[in-house]
């Protein structure tokens, strides 16, 4: 985004936070210009063709960098964060929300809501310069605000829409300058390719680190792979995979794959919650890959950091959600009579909206500063070889703190769901309003990514 457009754009969410403008009416037309704004600075990286050919050469593979640190322990997102936020809100009750009954009733998003969201260029935001994206800054507390944002329109279509870009961030962590060339140059399109990431596996008590699917090593140096994956978001119509499999004798590991290779196929997968990502299973049959298809060679933390920063994700789409909850109840609380009063006034209704208030502030602070903590793993790549003491230091500091957030979110999450759901008594049972939906999907965060005991 040019210095021009962000300039502008700041300027215009100091005028939004005007409290003249709620009087005066204009602190719609305000935000919405703000949502344009930053959507028009999203379209302006230029675009690439499809295909997933190396499009140019790199001198080398791109890493996310580092912002400047402070001393101080300071959570507040920047400016730039902020202006992000105010156009994935904006974005998530103007678009996601309206549409969220619709997409869980049928199973998926409308062409039309794909594209729309397509234009932001979240993807676009993992790509490197050099491949005609925005920079590799993009950092993981701005990929928890994203996701806190569009969770708050819905939950299961946030995650939907942001299934390219852990395929793109997959990329740019780990992938060699080669897979950047080839695939991370269409995340900077104006139609990112359909994709996903494939963890999850239909066995009880999943363990992320104990793969069923298999991955073995062929006689020309490329790479077999068996088994079969659950939860897959879109997998019907995903163009592009980034598959664990167990590798014999190396552990668990990540495949890039097309999906039109022979022995992939997919199926729907009927499921209680996030219904509207349309999630199904992958099947892979004997599935053949080049040798330049596995990510993170040389990085042995590679795949245990992608489990950690999925769950990092996974706990600020709960926060999202858990928010509309709240935004949801209070006006609810306030309106709704019994007994000639609202029954806000009631104590223990009361009491339960303002413990979800409470849980809510926590599960955003674990999980923020889990993200802030993310920003030490972005150094290892140079660590590793001159300062590994300091690398196995901020990797342990990060998992502790990821599954804090996580543990915290699953549990509370699940909890603000089921109270949103009996606050509202006879009508969080039906599907007038929304709390029943976001319920089943608040569920899900306990199970996506592994059980909670790991």
């Amino acid at each position: 985004m040019s210095n021009i457009v962000r300039m502008g754009l700041r300027a215009l969410r100091k005028i939004a936070a005007s409290p003249q403008l709620e009087a005066s009416g204009l602190r719609g037309p305000t935000q919405r210009l703000i949502y344009e704004g930053t959507r028009l600075g999203f379209q302006s990286i230029s675009t690439a063709s499809r295909g997933f050919k190396a499009v140019r050469k790199l001198g080398g593979a791109k890493r996310p960098t580092r912002q400047a640190a402070s001393d101080l322990f300071d959570l507040r997102p920047s400016e730039d964060q902020t202006m992000m936020m105010d156009a994935m809100r904006v974005f998530a009750d103007e678009q996601l929300r309206p549409q969220a009954q619709q997409a869980d009733t049928v199973g998926g998003l409308t062409p039309e809501l794909t594209k729309a969201f397509a234009e932001l260029g979240v993807a676009a935001l993992s790509v490197p310069d050099e491949l005609g994206g925005s920079g590799d800054t993009h950092d993981a507390l701005t990929q928890a605000l994203i996701a806190e944002q569009l969770a708050h329109g819905d939950l299961g279509m946030a995650w939907a829409c942001l299934a390219p870009a852990a395929v793109s961030q997959a990329l740019l962590r780990w992938g060699s300058a080669e897979q950047q060339a080839t695939y991370l140059g269409d995340f900077a399109g104006e139609q990112p390719p359909p994709a996903a990431l494939a963890v999850m596996e239909p066995t009880p008590l999943f363990d992320p680190m104990a793969l069923s699917t298999r991955a073995r090593q062929a006689p020309d140096g490329g790479y077999v792979l068996s088994g079969e994956k659950c939860m897959v978001p879109g997998v019907a119509k995903a163009e592009l995979f980034v598959v664990a499999a167990e590798l014999e004798g190396q552990g668990p590991q990540l495949f890039v794959i097309e999906a039109n290779k022979p022995g992939l196929s997919s199926a729907p997968e009927p499921t209680m919650g996030l219904r509207s990502a349309a999630p199904g299973r992958l099947k892979l049959d004997n599935v053949a890959l080049p040798a330049g298809a596995r990510l993170g060679i040389g990085q042995p933390n590679a795949y245990r950091e992608c489990i950690q920063l999925g769950r990092l994700a996974w706990c600020a789409l709960s926060v999202g959600c858990a928010q509309a909850v709240l935004d949801y109840l209070v006006p609810y609380v306030n309106e709704r009579q019994a007994f000639g009063e609202p029954i806000s006034h009631r104590q223990s209704v009361a009491f339960a909206v303002s413990n979800i208030a409470i849980e809510l502030q926590g599960m955003r602070l674990l999980t923020w500063r889990a993200a802030e903590l993310a920003h030490e793993l972005a150094d290892q790549g140079a660590n590793q070889g001159t300062d590994a003491p300091a690398a196995a230091k901020a990797q342990q500091a990060f998992a502790e703190a990821v599954t804090l957030a996580r543990r915290l979110c699953a549990d509370k999450g699940m909890q603000i769901g089921s109270d949103g759901v009996q606050l509202l008594g006879g009508h969080g049972f039906v599907k007038e309003h929304p709390v029943e939906r976001w319920y089943r999907d608040l569920r899900a965060v306990a199970l996506m990514e592994g059980g909670l005991l790991l």
